[in-house]
């Protein structure tokens, strides 16, 4: 072989070298880590977890999993970065977002009806008016503890004009069952629990005061790992197709992983959880739109907060359109 010959290989084989060292390089190295959270009121997060389909799509990557056994505990990983990935209410994203939490809001689980107010069986309680003075227990920071700000506003009541106990969504079903309160902003499963179980009675429901079920990423995650934050939704993709394809197999998996009878998770996945829009759009925007001046009323934003400007700020309305199929068919899904 000649000398013009070996040095011309040569050179084509550093060429090549090159250009696959580029390529790896645009691509991105794969994550070390994928932090997610799973939460019993996000029944596809579940699903996930239970078949794998994280790990399946990130081989190589370290996926752990964090359960978040409310909102305000979903945006408080976020906001430390225990997580990179978690679930939420849209009220309470936007409500944290104000308050300094550089999250976004990429993509829709659900829209559930997973809060009402709830008395015990025997109550003497029938309506919101009853409620005045009375003891109330909601998590602080969640769509629960909004949507009881805001049902009282239509009666003409504040939250000074109840007794809020703070406590955590289960232990709010454990505080009621044992009438240490009067009433309780309840949070699916407990509170389907709490009817099945306890016979406790809901005194007021309005779906158009449950905020949608969020999926939202750190804002660094989001910024840093674009495509693997699109990853991450596609097997969200998944995992609602195939609950709208198996709702009784679904919810065998909450019963089992929220330790609760099948038949209290047959009434929040088959009743009163809706998977069909995933997309984030003008009806999840204006329904945030609407909800937001409770935060404004009840000071739990500074004044003059253009809550606006948040809500623009936390939905991306565009970033997973070239993800979300048309339909929900898992035979089109990856």
């Amino acid at each position: 072989m000649s000398y013009a010959t070996r040095y011309a290989t040569k050179l084509a084989g550093l060429i090549a070298g090159l250009v696959l060292s580029a390529s790896a390089f645009a691509q991105g190295a794969p994550l070390k880590e994928l932090k997610v959270d799973y939460a019993y009121y996000s029944p596809s997060s579940l699903v996930i977890k239970r078949k794998g389909w994280l790990e399946e799509e990130f081989k190589g990557t370290d996926v752990k999993w964090v359960l978040s056994a409310g909102s305000n505990r979903a945006l408080e990983y976020l906001n430390s970065g225990a997580i990179d990935v978690g679930s939420t209410a849209g009220l309470a994203a936007v409500l944290s977002r104000a308050n300094g939490n550089p999250i976004k809001a990429v993509y829709i689980f659900s829209r559930p009806e997973w809060t009402a107010l709830v008395v015990p069986k025997d109550s003497p309680i029938k309506s919101l008016k009853d409620l005045k003075g009375k003891k109330v227990a909601a998590t602080k920071g969640t769509d629960p503890y909004l949507f009881l700000l805001r049902s009282l506003h239509t009666v003409g009541l504040k939250k000074s004009d109840i007794e809020h106990v703070n406590l955590q969504h289960a232990d709010g079903r454990v505080a009621l069952a044992q009438k240490n309160v009067d009433a309780w902003a309840g949070l699916d499963p407990f509170m389907a629990a709490s009817e099945i179980e306890d016979g406790a009675k809901l005194i007021y429901r309005n779906v158009a005061f449950n905020t949608y079920g969020f999926l939202n990423a750190s804002e660094s995650f989001y910024s840093k790992n674009p495509n693997e934050l699109k990853r991450v939704i596609k097997v969200y993709e998944k995992a609602r197709a195939w609950i709208q394809q198996n709702p009784v197999e679904a919810a065998k998996i909450l019963s089992e992983e929220a330790k609760l009878p099948l038949g209290v998770a047959l009434l929040q996945l088959k009743e009163r959880t809706d998977f069909s829009n995933p997309q984030p759009g003008k009806e999840h925007i204006d329904a945030l739109r609407a909800a937001a001046p409770i935060l404004l009323e009840e000071e739990l934003v500074k004044p003059g907060t253009d809550l606006n400007k948040v809500i623009g700020d936390l939905v991306d309305a565009n970033f997973a359109k070239s993800v979300i199929a048309t339909k929900a068919d898992p035979r089109k899904l990856p």
